[in-house]
């Protein structure tokens, strides 16, 4: 045996209660498993290593359903905002819009458009675009720093904003026949190549472009090779419920498992209305459907400040966005959408600008209006321009007790929609996972611990149908975590939003240290999960 932890508690991610017991791994893998008090003449395991677990939790590695790092992974080694909460598998590719597949066109395009998320805009030399493919993209993951590869393992979806970048362009209007024909020939080839599922962002440019029978044809893809669709749908605010009734709907007519991404109910008209969304999906389940959620343990929502803008003002892409800011009657007309109509951009709902605050800019003389509220339209239009739409923003729009719902429903996951980019980004970025395990766990009670666990580990696994993820079970694949469940803590706070948390000695990723005595290691042991596809 390579590494034996000794008188571990396991809490396996299953659900059941957690046992006492000894785990051995060899070769990556959990080689073996002791429980306490095993029949006479069962040894406990020996290996060339031995780490003492007394008061330790041990855990599956945990799954982040919804990761905005898919440039983090290349420019930094390190990665310790996701390695040091005990995430070992990332699904990135989200909101509909991602890298790949693209050409040079489509490529320039997307850096710009989600330059707030990632950074990567034009004059970012810190990552070589040297992919075109889904594959490719994940070949670069395997080979990057070095051919050392990437700090925990990644999964990716189809972003079904790029396609259409690619396929039609950034006009509002309907595919043609031969453009429908190319987007799923796209979607196909990325899930040949090892994609999990496809993505949408249905309140971004251009995706949200796409009607729902366009969708609904992506989605038969999807379907065919045993994917998901995980959809941001096209409103979180005055039209929620009717939005994920949408989703619902359109997955059941593909036939297509649905993952519903940072499902959450936002800003003052859903207050309290977490358990009609929840009624919707009990229903749903009810009747056959295939359905799970993602949700992170915080109010606030994060995005880029272009995004709240009506979807009317982005057509033609970038340029022609910051064209119509520069004109004086255009302009006007946004403001009027934005604080008098509700601009599709912003769910629907008036904006509020005392709830929008600079998390980041890609202009470093633009900081200081880091960590500010905006005051109005008039330096919001300004900062667009002077920033050329890389300002990311905080939206405090949410609500705790639809929060805490939708946290205990038995197909809820993880998933920490964490922009890494930016000077002040959101604290779930470094936090979601041991705020679920410190908060709402050992403090409040809002989940047992075995429940826990098996939201952040087994139930995603399922989800991406990896066979040897997700339980501390002999044979699987060593992603796991040792965390102390009396002082696992997130550090991360709005004033401090990269502290590291606490409580979490040891993470394992594919059975190596990435995270040993509380510390990070050099070990890049993470490398692209590929799902073969299963064609139906």
């Amino acid at each position: 045996m390579d590494l034996v932890f000794q008188d571990a508690e396991v809490v396996d991610g299953s659900g059941a209660d957690s046992y006492r017991a000894d785990v051995a791994i060899a070769g990556g893998r959990i080689a073996a498993i002791v429980k306490e008090g095993a029949a006479a003449g069962c040894l406990r395991p020996t290996a060339r290593r031995v780490v003492d677990a007394e008061g330790l939790v041990l855990s599956p590695g945990f799954v982040d359903m919804h990761a905005h790092s898919d440039l983090a992974l290349l420019r930094d080694p390190d990665h310790s905002a996701k390695a040091a909460q005990g995430v070992t598998l990332e699904v990135l590719g989200q909101d509909g819009l991602s890298y790949a597949p693209v050409d040079d066109r489509t490529l320039d395009e997307v850096r710009r458009t989600i330059a707030g998320w990632n950074g990567g805009g034009p004059g970012d030399t810190s990552v070589d675009f040297d992919w075109r493919t889904v594959g490719e993209y994940l070949d670069r993951l395997d080979r990057a720093h070095g051919g050392r590869g990437i700090a925990v393992n990644a999964a990716y979806l189809v972003p079904q904003g790029t396609v259409r970048m690619y396929a039609v362009g950034w006009e509002d209007r309907p595919a043609t026949d031969a453009e429908l024909d190319r987007m799923r020939r796209l979607v196909a080839e990325g899930l040949e190549q090892g994609a999990v599922g496809m993505s949408s962002g249905l309140t971004y440019t251009p995706g949200m472009y796409a009607p729902d029978a366009e969708l609904t044809e992506l989605c038969r893809v999807v379907a065919r090779y045993g994917g998901y669709y995980c959809p941001h749908h096209r409103s979180y605010g005055a039209g929620a419920l009717r939005a994920y009734e949408e989703m619902v709907r359109l997955a059941a007519e593909a036939g297509c498992a649905l993952h519903l991404a940072h499902a959450t109910m936002n800003f003052a008209v859903n207050e309290g209305r977490a358990p009609e969304l929840l009624a919707l999906l009990d229903a749903a389940l009810a009747g056959g459907a295939d359905i799970s959620l993602d949700s992170y343990p915080y109010t606030p929502g994060c995005t880029t400040l272009a995004a709240v803008l009506p979807s009317w003002a982005h057509e033609g892409g970038p340029e022609a966005l910051l064209a119509r800011l520069r004109d004086e009657a255009t302009a006007e007309r946004i403001r009027h959408d934005l604080e008098v109509t509700g601009s599709d951009g912003c769910h629907g709902v008036p904006v509020e600008w005392a709830t929008i605050e600079v998390s980041g800019v890609s202009d470093p003389a633009l900081s200081h209006f880091v960590g500010l509220r905006l005051p109005d339209w008039a330096t919001a239009r300004r900062l667009l321009l002077a920033d050329r739409l890389g300002t990311a923003i905080l939206q405090h729009v949410g609500h705790e007790t639809n929060v805490r719902a939708i946290m205990r429903h038995r197909v809820h996951t993880a998933g920490s929609d964490g922009i890494l980019h930016g000077a002040k980004p959101h604290p779930r970025a470094y936090g979601t996972f041991p705020e679920y395990l410190g908060r709402y766990v050992r403090e409040e009670g809002v989940l047992t611990l075995e429940e826990c666990v098996a939201h952040l580990t087994s139930r995603p696994a399922a989800r991406l149908r990896l066979p040897d993820r997700g339980l501390v079970k002999e044979g699987y694949v060593a992603d796991l975590v040792l965390f102390d469940p009396a002082t696992v803590a997130s550090g991360a706070t709005y004033e401090r939003p990269r502290a590291l948390p606490v409580g979490i000695p040891h993470v394992l990723v594919n059975g190596r240290f990435v995270i040993e005595d509380g510390r990070r290691t050099d070990v890049l042991a993470g490398r692209s999960v590929r799902r073969p596809p299963v064609r139906g």
